[in-house]
């Protein structure tokens, strides 16, 4: 039985769920999506759609999601692709009101007022080439390794078993802000007005959009890599912002807070002497 099951990845009892625990799903997801439908709808279309195409494509086909895949398999066998291609990099939906949405819809959930945290961290997906928005060799952490890769940094909701992210920002090396790439990155959509920010700038930028807009959090974690910056961790300490973050292990710390300050100047005519310019 258990081989049988192995090879079948929509039967739910593989997952350890029984039958009746998904049987309303589709359902379910055919009202969420009702639910943010309006953030699709542009001026002159709308492309509701469309999200709807591409939402059924990343759920139900269990490899190869990419748009002309999405396009074969779940609307026309001819369409290739070009309409969700079209609604994904070119319509002028903005993402931004899909994620306070998002947030919004977390604000208003009973149950989720108290405990809730961020979590910071960053995501990697490997890249056959370079013509994707943001594609360059780089450290890849589900490769462990550095290869051609697309890198987004994220921060999500948590509380007991909901997790859901809330916001994300791509990362771009500051190769692609060379005079040389300036029309590579209008080819792919990078705003103009976008400038170089490392990761720990970028996560930074999230929690403060994120505060904002009123998303109430307890506190934020994340690994090393934001928690090694002075910088970050004084930022979220000035704000007035909880955070547990990883260290090194060989980083050194005070095992009692010391006293900063300027000396105070000599008081002696000797000892002011010393200090007086030569000729």
């Amino acid at each position: 039985m258990q081989t049988k099951l192995s090879g079948d990845i929509y039967n739910a009892e593989r997952w350890g769920l029984p039958a009746k625990a998904v049987a309303g799903l589709g359902a379910r997801l055919r009202y969420q999506w009702e639910q943010y439908r309006g953030c699709f709808k542009t001026k002159t279309r709308d492309g509701a759609k469309h999200a709807w195409t591409y939402l059924r494509g990343l759920l139900g086909m269990p490899k190869k999601r990419n748009y002309a895949n999405i396009a074969r398999q779940v609307v026309d066998p001819e369409g290739y692709g070009q309409d969700i291609q079209q609604f994904m990099s070119d319509s002028p939906w903005e993402a931004q009101a899909v994620i306070q949405k998002v947030q919004q819809e977390i604000g208003e959930t009973e149950g989720l007022q108290k405990g809730r945290m961020l979590l910071l961290d960053e995501s990697a997906n490997e890249k056959a080439g370079d013509k994707s928005a943001g594609a360059g060799r780089q450290y890849n952490g589900r490769l462990g390794k550095i290869e051609m890769s697309q890198e987004g940094v994220f921060l999500a909701f948590y509380k007991d078993v909901v997790w859901t992210w809330v916001d994300g920002e791509l990362f771009l090396q500051k190769s692609w802000f060379t005079p040389e790439m300036a029309s590579e990155r209008k080819r792919v959509g990078v705003p103009a007005e976008r400038g170089f920010a490392t990761k720990i700038e970028l996560g930074w930028r999230m929690i403060q959009r994120v505060k904002a807009h009123g998303l109430p959090f307890k506190g934020v974690a994340c690994d090393d890599l934001y928690g090694r910056s002075g910088w970050f961790r004084h930022v979220l300490d000035q704000a007035d912002i909880l955070y547990m973050a990883e260290v090194p292990e060989d980083t050194q710390v005070y095992l009692s807070r010391p006293d900063f300050g300027v000396p105070a100047p000599p008081q002696g005519k000797r000892d002011a002497g010393l200090l007086a310019p030569k000729y």
